[in-house]
C-alpha cells in the first residue's frame, strides 16, 4: 500500500450543504455522444433524474476504443469556467495543453485536474504516437461561490495513493478514503476512486455517511450495494450509508464518485458552469472576442467556436433537475 499523508491535504471548502432526502438507489443509463471528429463517449452526468452527485456535474466515460492507425482524440481549444476538469485514464495517453503555458501528458494511473476559475481554456489530443487503445474519463466539478471567481489552474500529479484490502485495490482519485488522501485540490467535500474487484471477492469499502455517492463500472460486471452494475449505466447510491457492499465472480473494474450533497443552483450550457443565463452570455461573448480565456499554443488547429444560445432564457437548476430563474 502506497499512501498519501494526510496532514498535507489540500482541500479548499466552502460550500452549503443540501438536506433532502434521497432516493435508496437508482439505476441510470447514459447515453452516447460525438466528441470532435474521432471520440463517441457515454455521458453519464448530467440526467434528468440526478443532474450531480455531490460537486461533480458532468461525468464522460470514453472507449476502450481502437485508435491505432486513427488521431485518436482530437478536442480543440475550447473554454471553461466555474469548474475543475478531471482527467482519468485506463488506457491511452492524452496531452494537456492550456492557455496558462501548460503541456502535460496525463497516462494511466496519473491525473489532470484543471481548475477554471474566473476562466480557462485547453486543448485535448492523443500524441502523434500514441497506444492503440483509447479508455478513461472525464469528469467536472462544480466550484462553490467562494472559488468561481479565482484564479485559473492547472495541476498534474504523477502518483496516486492506492490501498489494497479483501480483494479490493483503490487507487484515492480525489479526497480520501481508507486512510490515505490524494493529492488533488478541491474546493468542496469530495471523492473519486478506482477500484478494482477481483474474482471472488465479497467485501466492502468505507464511506461517509454525509456523502451521496454513485458508482459506474469502468470494465466487468460487479454487485455493488446488492445490484448489478455493467458498463454504460450509473448506479446513484443516494446517502447514509456506512459501507458499500462489493462483490464479483470475475474480475471487474468500478469508479466510484461521492461529495457533499451540492446545493448552489446551477446553469450549465456548452462547457460554461454558472449560475445565471446573463453569465453564460458574457462567457460566450468573451471567448468569441478573444477576451478573459486566453490563448492556448502549439496546438495545430483553430479554437472551437462557441455554439449559438438558444432562443430562450436558460434556467439555473438544483441537482434534482428544479428550475430558478435564470
Amino acid at each position: 500500500m502506497a499512501g498519501a499523508d494526510p496532514s498535507q491535504a489540500t482541500d479548499r471548502y466552502d460550500a452549503a450543504v443540501a438536506t433532502v432526502a434521497e432516493p435508496e438507489s437508482v439505476l441510470l443509463p447514459g447515453h452516447d455522444v460525438p466528441l470532435g471528429r474521432y471520440t463517441t463517449v457515454r455521458r453519464l452526468l448530467p440526467q434528468r433524474p440526478r443532474r450531480m452527485v455531490g460537486a461533480w456535474c458532468f461525468v464522460d466515460l470514453f472507449g476502450p476504443d481502437e485508435v491505432a492507425g486513427t488521431p485518436g482524440m482530437q478536442v480543440p481549444p475550447h473554454p471553461h469556467t466555474g469548474l475543475q476538469t478531471v482527467t482519468w485514464l485506463m488506457a491511452g495517453e492524452v496531452r494537456h495543453r492550456d492557455s496558462l503555458g501548460s503541456l502535460a501528458t496525463v497516462r494511466p494511473g496519473e491525473l489532470n485536474v484543471m481548475t477554471s476559475g474566473h476562466g480557462i481554456a485547453h486543448s485535448e489530443e492523443s500524441p502523434p504516437e500514441h497506444p492503440p487503445v483509447m479508455h478513461g474519463l472525464q469528469l467536472w466539478v462544480a466550484l462553490p461561490e467562494a472559488a468561481r471567481h479565482g484564479a485559473a489552474s492547472f495541476d498534474h500529479h504523477p502518483h496516486m495513493p492506492v490501498v489494497a484490502d479483501g480483494g479490493l485495490t483503490t487507487t484515492v482519485v480525489v479526497g480520501d478514503l481508507g486512510g490515505v488522501r490524494s493529492p488533488a485540490t478541491t474546493y468542496s467535500p469530495l471523492l473519486a476512486a478506482d477500484v478494482t474487484v477481483a474474482a471472488g471477492t465479497d467485501a466492502a469499502l468505507p464511506l461517509e455517511p454525509d456523502f451521496e455517492y454513485a458508482a459506474l463500472s469502468i470494465s466487468g460486471e460487479a454487485e455493488v450495494a446488492g445490484a448489478p452494475l455493467a458498463p454504460g449505466s450509473l448506479l446513484y447510491l443516494g446517502y447514509g450509508r456506512g459501507q458499500l457492499p462489493l462483490a464479483a465472480d470475475r474480475d471487474a473494474r468500478l469508479f466510484l464518485l461521492g461529495g457533499e450533497p451540492f446545493a448552489e443552483p446551477l446553469v450549465m450550457w456548452w462547457n460554461f458552469v454558472g449560475r445565471s443565463h446573463d453569465e453564460i452570455v458574457t462567457a460566450r461573448e468573451d471567448w468569441q472576442a478573444g477576451r478573459r480565456f486566453g490563448t492556448v499554443e502549439g496546438y495545430p488547429g483553430d479554437p472551437l467556436p462557441a455554439p449559438t444560445l438558444p432562443t430562450t432564457r436558460l434556467k439555473a437548476r438544483d441537482r434534482h433537475g428544479n428550475t430558478f430563474a435564470g
